[in-house]
């Protein structure tokens, strides 16, 4: 299961336990070297995307552990999610722990497609009338759902993917295809594989397009109306839970709420949530409604080690895929998104005991292609206001910016090293900051 929330240091801040009876712990990684050690905190419920790398030797180890310990919490326990946690069931032991060695993080390298065919993402009305049958909507689709396998540096990625248009545009999720330098696609139906070119990738929304050249007789799924949709619809999920080994698999549920508000990498998505059945290898797979029609791309799944948690996946509306897909096959990025280039979590989880500085927001890293860098701020400096007002958390200093656009500036005040200075940075396009 891949945890979106220890891939990124945008989410500094987040709470995590500790493996009892030891120090040595797991940590957020920084981007720009060793950080003072962070106090324990109990950790909340986190939303967990369906797909991660897998080594083959740590796979057969993992499927040994859950047939030893009987259950889920094995698979939690050994670190398929890239985390050891602590398995009590009260609050964690109270130690004091360090960050470890920067994980390595891989640009995306995948050849890029040629932009602006004038193709676009196409929405259905629900046609009415009677609903088709589970097999029947089965049968509708399974020609449209491909395996997909990203190629990274330290290991293989494997989702799911969606066909679009006959000549071979297909939507997945970014985190699949993310650092890959080959994408391989595979449809469920024969033994063809095609190397797939990169049309474009949003992690914001975390969406892909890719594009398969050459055939030009894929089938296309049909995408209905999410903004349509009802509470208590019956939904079926396609994909390949678990990559490879279990491929076309179709759960079935019902739409179990609207516009879910879920903080995913530091950005709100609105969602849909869904109790059919989301596991690994499901990312980027298609949430189905009763006419046989996708109105949703699957993404993540609730997760807790603490409690016992069923039936909460998400996937990302129709309403929103089309929009992004649009956007990517016609430029290849999402512009107007305004952004200060800097990942930053409150200063008590970062600054050692004994500090007496203001408390503020910690700066973690800085984007160095960003006018920030540029005007000097750097890893360790802790904002105190923006544009004057108090900013001790990324939210308030997002509600700042929020309210201007690209190229406007903000006026920094932050603390270092008992001084506290003041510069003014300009908010720049996101996509211009992405590897």
């Amino acid at each position: 299961m891949h945890n979106y929330y220890f891939d990124r240091p945008d989410l500094a801040g987040e709470e995590l336990p500790l493996p009892a009876g030891g120090e040595e712990g797991y940590r957020f990684r920084p981007a720009d070297g060793e950080k003072p050690p962070l106090p324990p905190r109990r950790p909340p419920k986190y939303p967990r995307r369906p797909n991660r790398i897998r080594r083959r030797a740590v796979w057969v180890l993992c499927l040994f552990l859950v047939v030893l310990l009987g259950g889920s919490g094995a698979l939690l326990a050994l670190g398929m999610n890239g985390l050891l946690p602590w398995s009590g069931t009260a609050d964690p032991p109270d130690y004091v722990y360090s960050l470890p060695e920067e994980e390595p993080e891989y640009p995306t390298t995948v050849e890029r497609a040629p932009l602006g065919d004038g193709t676009v993402l196409t929405l259905h009305a629900a046609p009415g009338g009677a609903e088709l049958s589970a097999e029947e909507i089965y049968a509708k689709n399974s020609p449209s759902i491909v395996s997909i396998e990203s190629t990274r540096p330290d290991g293989v990625s494997q989702g799911t993917g969606i066909v679009f248009s006959q000549d071979g545009y297909i939507l997945t999720n970014h985190h699949v295809i993310a650092g890959a330098s080959v994408v391989t696609v595979s449809p469920l139906e024969g033994s063809s594989h095609y190397n797939a070119l990169l049309v474009g990738s949003d992690s914001q929304t975390d969406l892909a397009v890719l594009k398969v050249e050459g055939p030009t007789d894929f089938t296309p799924a049909e995408f209905g109306v999410s903004d349509t949709l009802r509470v208590g619809e019956r939904a079926y999920a396609i994909g390949n839970p678990l990559g490879a080994q279990l491929p076309g698999t179709m759960t079935e549920g019902i739409i179990s709420f609207l516009d879910r508000s879920m903080s995913v990498d530091g950005y709100e998505m609105e969602l849909i949530q869904t109790d059919a059945a989301l596991n690994s290898g499901n990312s980027g797979g298609a949430l189905v409604n009763r006419y046989g029609q996708v109105i949703g791309v699957t993404t993540l799944k609730m997760m807790s080690d603490f409690d016992t948690i069923e039936g909460l996946g998400f996937a990302i509306p129709s309403a929103t895929v089309k929009a992004i897909a649009d956007e990517l096959i016609a430029q290849g990025h999402v512009g107007g998104r305004p952004t200060i280039g800097i990942t930053a979590g409150p200063s008590y989880y970062y600054v050692e005991e004994g500090y007496d500085g203001p408390e503020g927001l910690y700066v973690v890293s800085v984007e160095p292609r960003s006018d920030a860098w540029a005007k000097g701020l750097r890893a360790g400096d802790i904002i105190l206001k923006t544009n004057g007002q108090p900013t001790p958390t990324i939210e308030a200093l997002n509600a700042v910016k929020e309210e201007l656009g690209v190229g406007d500036t903000l006026e920094l005040e932050f603390y270092r090293d008992g001084e506290y200075r003041t510069i003014t940075v300009a908010l720049v396009e996101q996509y211009t900051l992405q590897p």
